[in-house]
């Protein structure tokens, strides 16, 4: 597997046991709670990352399939391209800018716990089963149409890049609601 494709499964892996890590430590009847008014519960990241996976996973298998139809070489080093770029530099933990979410992708976290996290590691299979089908491919040359603006397509590569980075922003966003719910 090129190492580029093995560092994205293993950054899905970490968002998983991330995650995983923060439901042992927030209690079932805390996890829905808000910090704020405006601010969203640890479920409610959570849903909306599994909102984002959803949407993303369609048209990626689709453009994975069809670039193994097309066939074609993987270059030695994938790389981003400029729209791609952009969206993983602005997603980075801690560092990318804050953007509020289209209407299709803010969460409900009226969701059982068990049931949300289910959904999440269902998800993080399924991503990471599609970064080890692109192994091969050239897709920094492949397109994908963004869920989140449809007429806006950066390449496969950076959509597979997209996610982990965008998972690990909102776990961050969940600690920091815990936090600040449970005082500490």
């Amino acid at each position: 597997m090129n190492p580029q494709l093995q560092a994205l499964i293993d950054e899905l892996g970490s968002a998983r046991e991330r995650l995983h890590r923060l439901v042992a430590a927030v209690p079932e009847e805390r996890w829905t709670q808000r910090p704020a008014p405006e601010s969203w519960s640890p479920a409610e990241c959570v849903a909306h990352l599994n909102l984002t996976s959803v949407a993303f996973i369609p048209g990626l298998r689709e453009a994975i399939a069809n670039g193994r139809a097309k066939g074609g070489a993987a270059p030695v080093r994938y790389r981003h391209d400029l729209l791609g770029w952009m969206m993983w530099r602005s997603q980075r933990p801690g560092g990318g800018m804050k953007v509020k979410t289209t209407a299709a992708f803010i969460p409900e976290s009226n969701v059982p716990r068990a049931e949300l996290i289910a959904e999440f590691d269902r998800l993080q299979d399924e991503q990471m089963e599609l970064v080890r089908q692109s192994d091969g491919l050239p897709v920094s040359k492949m397109k994908v149409a963004s869920p989140f603006a449809p007429r806006l397509r950066y390449s496969v590569y950076s959509a597979l890049a997209l996610l982990p980075t965008h998972q690990h922003r909102h776990l961050l966003q969940a600690e920091r609601a815990w936090q600040a719910i449970s005082g500490s």
